[in-house]
């Protein structure tokens, strides 16, 4: 594809390792032009590569001008990517056939660079660490602690106090709040016994990592690790059969297989357990500079599964009003298989 234009911050970076909230690229052929205002072109002109920074302080304006100088016929635009506002004013009155492709950058992002993979590899790293010293925190002072002053603290402790960015708000979930998948935090307070669960990632160098752990309150051995014994018997038995879905579709994963059979495989074990009605979402999706990108991990899919795709296996049982568990890692395919991350 040799002529496209691109506004979203992350596809932008992916084609020239800089990116800032306004912005329009455009890749006309092998010339590349990125075009932003004043109080960005120093930086942009330091970081961003293979590319002409333009100063403008009216986008759209140079490039309409630029389309027309270059006698543009056709250019491809990603529809998610523009407000109907900016695609009105830069397609009327242009010579220039604006053709609608949705997603395109994420399609050409699915299989990972291993220099991607290295940088998703080191984004877990520093998630699981923040995962370490939040479960530090809670063993010391979470009991009586909300969900919003636990929020909090997962904010702080996964982003090492403000030297890495979080890929996403965390979810900090406590008892029947976890039977929500994305449970926003409320004044409920930690105790002895309860279930918790926290779904929370960081970024490194723009790249993403994401994970939820479930575990069992225990103010003295309370860790996110993925042996859990809890007190209450249902809350073990539903635990068990999530982590058993999980590792069946970690472990039987293959290149080669269609998207829907990865979720298939974890879908079968949570249904002949008789909680197939519970598990309300697919079993897991891609993960790179965005943090849902493609492949989607769902019944769905005819995705064919590659070496060197990153993706969520994430299945959940969501009881309403009792408790909720996802256990959730993200892995990548390497010799044909899945190997967490």
């Amino acid at each position: 594809m040799k002529n496209f234009i691109l506004q979203n911050e992350n596809a932008i970076y992916f084609e020239c390792k800089f990116s800032c909230d306004n912005v329009i690229f455009l890749n006309l052929g092998s010339e590349k032009y990125f075009i932003t205002d004043a109080r960005y072109t120093t930086e942009a002109q330091e970081y961003a590569r293979k590319c002409q920074v333009i100063e403008s302080s009216n986008l759209i304006e140079t490039t309409k001008e630029i389309l027309k100088k270059n006698k543009i016929k056709k250019i491809v635009f990603d529809p998610n990517d523009f407000s109907y506002a900016t695609y009105t004013n830069i397609s009327e009155n242009s010579k220039t056939q604006f053709i609608a492709k949705a997603n395109f950058s994420k399609e050409k992002r699915i299989i990972k660079t291993d220099k991607e993979i290295t940088l998703l590899k080191k984004a877990a790293m520093a998630g699981r660490e923040g995962f370490k010293e939040l479960a530090k925190y809670i063993r010391k002072n979470g009991f009586e602690q909300s969900e919003q002053f636990l929020y909090f603290k997962a904010f702080e402790k996964m982003s090492q106090t403000g030297k890495l960015d979080i890929s996403f708000e965390p979810i900090v979930a406590i008892n029947e709040n976890a039977a929500k998948p994305h449970a926003l935090p409320t004044s409920k307070k930690l105790k002895l016994n309860d279930l918790l669960l926290v779904d929370a990632g960081v970024k490194y160098k723009r790249y993403c990592s994401d994970r939820t752990c479930t575990s069992a309150v225990d103010f003295e051995k309370f860790s996110f690790k993925r042996e859990q014994k809890f007190k209450n018997d249902k809350h073990q038995k539903i635990y068990d059969i999530v982590l058993k879905a999980q590792l069946n579709a970690i472990e039987k994963a293959r290149v080669g297989m269609k998207a829907s059979e990865i979720d298939k495989l974890t879908r079968d074990v949570i249904e002949k357990a008789g909680y197939g009605k519970y598990f309300i979402h697919s079993t897991g999706h891609g993960v790179g500079l965005d943090i849902h990108e493609f492949p989607n991990i769902n019944s769905k899919s005819d995705v064919i599964i590659e070496n060197n795709m990153v993706f969520t296996i994430e299945p959940g049982i969501y009881l309403p009003n009792e408790f909720g568990v996802r256990i959730e890692d993200t892995i990548v395919m390497q010799n044909g298989k899945a190997v967490i991350l």
